[in-house]
């Protein structure tokens, strides 16, 4: 079945989010307090509290933002990968919303992420309202079929219908002898490295090699060799 698809019109991405603040004391009171009723929602043990859970704030969309979207498609047997990051999500957006609208606005193209139609893809979404983006054609999913939805998904690919439970894209990396993307930070990190290290570019560079390893991970349920470091060419 999937090698129905034609590769080479399908978007790969990733994203990277944190809390929209760079700790709890600075969310305006209105934020705050509707924080505050999610952090007991989520609380599991007594010592969880709206203020130590905070850090997860990045998670969800009404109290987080994106920082980076990396993409990448290949074309004449080259991975093209580039990066939509910095501090104004609205600028990195608009621009993102841009290349879809420009390069991947037909019924033939694809978007394919991990985890993508549970984080990604609505995740995108919800802040290109919020941001007053127009929603790109082919992330809106509004009024659609489910057949009519471009979207893929490795982890929804990987369980065959099996919905009970979660598979990291670091695990089914190493079942595929694929390049850790883990090698540097882990997801957990991304929200200190950017509020408390400010290292943006370090979380770019994460974020890249996550959407190189869902590139590779849907080649390999293809059954065909992924694309070597070699072929792959960084975008600025």
């Amino acid at each position: 079945m999937l090698e129905e698809f034609q590769i080479e019109k399908i978007l790969f991405l990733d994203i990277e989010t944190v809390p929209q603040y760079p700790c709890y004391e600075d969310q305006p009171e209105r934020i705050k307090n509707l924080w505050n009723k999610k952090g007991k929602l989520l609380a599991s043990s007594d010592n969880d509290t709206p203020e130590s859970l905070y850090p997860r704030a990045g998670i969800y969309a009404e109290f987080g933002k994106i920082i980076c979207i990396s993409v990448a498609y290949l074309h004449n047997d080259q991975l093209r990968v580039k990066s939509f990051f910095g501090e104004d999500e609205k600028l990195l957006l608009v621009d993102f919303a841009n290349l879809l609208q420009k390069f991947f606005n037909t019924n033939e193209h694809l978007l394919c992420g991990h985890n993508a139609k549970e984080f990604d893809f609505p995740y995108i979404a919800r802040r290109m309202l919020i941001n007053k983006i127009k929603i790109p054609k082919i992330l809106d999913v509004a009024g659609k079929k489910p057949w009519e939805v471009n979207h893929l998904d490795t982890m929804q690919l990987w369980k065959f219908g099996d919905y009970k439970n979660y598979t990291s894209l670091e695990l089914l990396s190493s079942l595929f002898d694929i390049p850790t993307p883990k090698d540097d930070i882990d997801g957990s990190m991304v929200w200190e490295v950017y509020w408390k290290d400010k290292n943006l570019n370090r979380i770019r560079e994460y974020c890249e090699k996550d959407t190189i390893t869902v590139v590779r991970l849907f080649q390999s349920f293809r059954g065909e060799e992924f694309v070597k470091e070699d072929s792959i060419f960084h975008q600025p």
